[in-house]
């Protein structure tokens, strides 16, 4: 038996056969063309640009219609790639004057642009290299290459494994036959993990190199919610992952009855849950799952899915649309939170070497005040429809703070003045998520109106942890005692300050830190919409003094893995009924 960690980037469990996806792909052997074909080789190259084109049409038409338009947004901007004079006039360029074959043109030069996103340092833009193969095998295909869908067998059900997936590939995987998957690379912000949610196949990426070490027709187990992978599991860890799948699906059904109740622990101490959001689509999923707003809407789609910088009006579209379908419960937006080396429309900065440390989040938009205005003028007019409130991320200086408030001041007044109706006051709100917002926050605390406590990043800057490199993912621990101690520090100071303080990072999600996070005083909480039941369910069941014993025993521990292990256990003896698999 082997046993692997990685990435949870989609929930679930797949158990079934490994189908191991040949990562060579296509393989062009250097060909040159006679002169007296050069001009018909050209004329193929360009038909293939138009039939590769066409492919892509169909593809973002069908992912719109079955995941979303946000997901035939990403098809959309491989199409620019595609169309892009530059890149068509490169590629003939090899054909005419160095006279190299069609297919062998298209090889040379998307292998030399996915090199060198790939050297860039950065997780993301490696990311960002699966988007220019999944064009160069399009492309390819359209010269008449074999289908990527034909790399395995079509008869097979299992579980996929390979070393990356295209964000392509994930949309065109059979969900019958593949039930899930896992890579040797990648990260929770790619493209194929946006796919793979929205297809809910269960996925775990970022395993490092491991291919070498299946062999065809072994059992494997995809454990898509705590980034495990188990390979050729003996009969007791297959029996434990079926029963603990069973009782998922069983527990998900029972805890829909509590969706119309309010998340009151057995004393009557009332917590708020919020929605995390990605898409205004999730809205509905939302409401379905009781959440009483927005804690988080991520606004990153608007410019991972396109290759052009979104206009003001189709962030006022995704905002107010948002807004009016809640009708007056909160939805709390949080501002551009990507770095620049994440943004594919246009450069904005020099490359970074270090880009988790650089020109991101609210750096970046106020480094580029027409983009930030652009969204916040967005966001004022949509407030007009409901509860709308303005979030700013990573902030680090009372500087930062500041400036951002300026500016929003100042589109607010433009806006005025340009007779476009706002409201007078939108609540502010800052996320704390890096240490040096926590060691100042007396002194930001009267310049907002909330603040919002983001442990994904808090977790990895306090630990100096890339959560999305498989070499260091075991480190990242958000029970570890100094990232707990910085988050009760920040809610003790805000509920002296009287500011009202949530979570919304992945402890939301997770029942016994939940609970951890009601005994250090929390009363809001913002999750995905798949984890509010079961959040609820444990909240309803146990008292305020349960849950301060709970967090007042977890911070005398000193490592991450003597708390994690303390409130798994207590919470088996708490909340029996959701303990298996938590």
């Amino acid at each position: 038996m082997l046993e692997l960690q990685g990435i949870a980037v989609s929930p679930g469990v797949a158990i079934g056969q490994v189908l191991i996806l040949d990562q060579e792909g296509y393989r062009i052997t250097r060909c040159q063309v006679a002169p007296a074909d050069l001009k018909s080789e050209s004329e193929r190259l360009l038909q293939a640009i138009e039939a590769a084109s066409v492919r892509l049409d169909v593809d973002r038409e069908i992912s719109s219609r079955t995941l979303g338009k946000h997901v035939g947004q990403i098809f959309s901007a491989h199409q620019q790639i595609l169309l892009d004079p530059s890149l068509q006039n490169e590629l003939l360029h090899l054909i005419r004057d160095e006279a190299y074959s069609a297919e062998y043109a298209v090889s040379t030069v998307f292998n030399r642009y996915a090199q060198a996103f790939r050297r860039m340092g950065s997780s993301i833009m490696a990311e960002r290299a699966l988007d220019i193969r999944d064009v160069e095998r399009v492309f390819l295909e359209a010269l008449g290459g074999h289908p990527t869908e034909d790399r395995f067998d079509k008869g097979e059900t299992g579980v996929l494994a390979c070393h990356d997936l295209t964000p392509g590939e994930t949309a065109r995987l059979d969900r019958e036959r593949v039930l899930g998957f896992c890579t040797e690379i990648g990260g929770p912000g790619g493209h194929t993990a946006i796919v793979a949610r929205g297809l809910e196949i269960p996925a775990v990426v970022g395993l490092g190199p491991f291919l070498y070490r299946l062999r065809g027709g072994s059992t494997i187990i995809v454990d898509g919610y705590r980034g495990r992978v188990i390979v050729n599991p003996d009969e007791q860890m297959r029996v434990q992952y079926l029963e603990r799948r069973e009782d998922r699906q069983s527990r998900a059904a029972k805890l829909e009855s509590n969706r119309d109740l309010p998340a009151v622990t057995r004393c009557g101490t009332e917590v708020s849950l919020l929605a995390n959001i990605e898409f205004p689509h999730e809205v509905k999923a939302c409401l379905a799952r009781g959440a009483t707003g927005v804690g988080l809407y991520r606004t990153e789609f608007l410019y991972l899915g396109s290759a052009n910088e979104p206009s003001e009006e189709e962030h006022y579209q995704a905002y107010s649309s948002v807004v009016k379908e809640l009708k007056g419960l909160p939805v709390v937006i949080r501002t551009l939170d990507l770095g620049a080396d994440k943004m594919g429309h246009k450069p904005l900065s020099e490359q970074e070497h270090n880009p988790f440390l650089g020109l991101r989040s609210i750096r970046l938009s106020l480094r580029n005040p027409a983009l930030f205005r652009t969204q916040l003028r967005a966001a004022l007019r949509a407030a007009c429809g409901g509860n709308l409130q303005i979030m700013f991320p990573m902030i680090t200086t009372l500087h930062e703070l500041r400036t951002a408030r300026m500016v929003l001041r100042q589109v607010h007044d433009d806006l005025c003045e340009e007779g476009i109706e706002v409201p007078n006051h939108v609540p502010v709100g800052m996320m704390v998520e890096v240490p040096a917002a926590v060691l100042m926050l007396d002194r930001f605390l009267p310049e907002v109106d909330f603040i919002s406590i983001g442990t994904n990043d808090l977790t990895q800057y306090t630990l100096a942890v890339d959560r999305s490199n498989e070499y260091v993912a075991d480190l990242y621990m958000a029970v570890d005692p100094a990232v707990l101690r910085l988050i009760k520090t920040s809610v003790d100071l805000a509920r002296a300050h009287g500011i009202d303080v949530s979570v919304c990072g992945e402890m939301s999600s997770t029942p016994a830190y939940a609970l951890l996070l009601v005994g250090f005083g929390v009363r809001t909480l913002s999750a995905p919409p798949s984890a509010l039941p079961g959040v609820k369910h444990a909240i309803r069941a146990v008292t305020l003094e349960q849950c301060q014993k709970l967090a007042a025993r977890a911070m005398e521990f000193e490592t991450a893995r003597e708390v994690d292990a303390y409130l798994m256990s207590h919470f088996a003896t708490l909340v029996p009924e959701l303990a298996l698999g938590v």
